[in-house]
């Protein structure tokens, strides 16, 4: 098969498969991961080497888009809507998630420091679709729905930050025995890094909103918001900034300076699904199936610690922001799913660390198809419980 014939079937598949999994109440991205595993060079072999080699590329278009549009939900006036409840209960459950899981895999699985860190770093991610969609599916309205919403709309942008930091540590950790005053050093680089992120995105928003006045009809908007966040992405890459934050600052600065910046999110929308697709399918047939047996206990215990680090996080925040008590109840229940950071994020560690990569990757596609099977099924009974739905 060859490379355009390959990429053909695989749109074509992933939409047949997303159609027939929704028929039994699961997400597309299931469909898509499942169907990479199946077409993948482990099982079916049906993939080009040339669509696999591509994987990265489109990865990185793809998590920039992704983080490009979690910036919009950094406006001025989400912020003030949202309250310190989400904004407490987000970073909390973010960070509960985050410090557990590390601290399991270090103390109890015995794992390195830096493969630990990568692990809860990673595990602090949320995937805010399959939670919108079924708000919506079930159109759910109250208060608990609200606080819920604004939670996963940021969630990922912790995540994003931890990651960065996380990832520099790790990666001065994996090269070298890192004393105390190195690891301050490394710190200190890793916020200069995530500032560099911020001035690159600010500076590609700052531009985008200038040129803006010179746009007439939308497919030229189309393809001045594609060429700066393609520009933005580059640079990031050139430079050896994080993709992830400097498209997630491109977003945010965007969204507080223009005041037409939905139009920019708005056209992105309709040519974002397609890669979508093609970035779940790729990162399921990346997922080498007879590694699946080495992962056992990691992906036992991740699987477990990942949601009680959240549910022990988001019910803290909760009590701290004085929030109802079907927030601080079912609020967690709802914050299992996890995707395409996560995803994107595990690519990344699996590029910077060969002797590991493998199995922090394989790791977290394994876990999101059980996170994406059952996250919905809870997300629906915490709305259920919290009286937003009646099913």
């Amino acid at each position: 098969m060859n490379t355009v014939l390959g990429l053909g079937f695989i749109l074509f598949a992933g939409l047949l498969s997303a159609k027939l999994v929704k028929k039994i109440g699961f997400p597309a991205v299931t469909a898509y991961l499942l169907l990479g595993i199946i077409i993948g060079p482990s099982l079916l072999k049906v993939v080009p080497k040339a669509v696999l080699a591509s994987s990265g590329l489109i990865s990185n278009i793809v998590l920039g888009i992704i983080a490009f549009g979690i910036g919009q939900n950094f406006s001025r006036y989400q912020m003030r809507r949202i309250g310190r409840s989400v904004l407490w209960i987000s970073v909390l459950e973010a960070c509960g998630a985050w410090i557990l899981v590390t601290a399991i895999f270090y103390l109890i699985l015995r794992q390195p420091f830096y493969l630990s860190m990568l692990f809860g770093s990673i595990a602090s991610a949320t995937a805010p679709a399959a939670t919108v969609m079924v708000i919506r599916e079930y159109r759910a309205k109250g208060n608990f729905t609200d606080t819920l919403l604004g939670v996963v709309a940021i969630d990922d942008a912790w995540c994003l930050i931890i990651f960065a930091v996380s990832l520099a540590i790790a990666q001065a950790i994996y090269a070298y025995q890192v004393a105390p005053f190195f690891l301050l050093k490394v710190l200190g680089e890793s916020l200069l890094s995530i500032g560099g992120a911020f001035v690159l995105g600010a500076l590609s928003a700052f531009l985008l909103s200038v040129l803006y006045r010179f746009i007439h009809t939308p497919t030229e908007l189309l393809i001045l918001t594609m060429g700066l966040v393609f520009i933005n992405i580059g640079i990031a890459i050139w430079l050896n900034l994080s993709v992830l934050l400097a498209s997630m600052f491109l977003g945010t600065v965007l969204v507080n300076i223009n005041r037409y910046s939905f139009k920019f999110f708005d056209s992105l929308k309709m040519i974002a699904s397609p890669l979508f697709l093609l970035f779940f399918v790729l990162a399921g047939a990346n997922l080498e199936v007879q590694v699946l047996g080495s992962i056992g206990m990691l992906g036992l215990f991740y699987l477990i610690f990942r949601v009680v680090g959240k549910m022990l996080g988001a019910n803290l925040g909760a009590r701290i922001a004085h929030a109802s008590t079907s927030v601080r109840k079912y609020l967690s229940y709802a914050l299992v799913p996890q995707a395409g950071v996560a995803l994107g994020c595990a690519l990344i560690a699996k590029n910077d660390f060969p002797e590991v990569g493998n199995i922090i990757f394989t790791t977290i596609v394994a876990t999101t198809v059980i996170y994406e099977l059952f996250g919905p099924l809870l997300t629906k009974y915490a709305l259920r419980k919290a009286g937003d739905i009646i099913v």
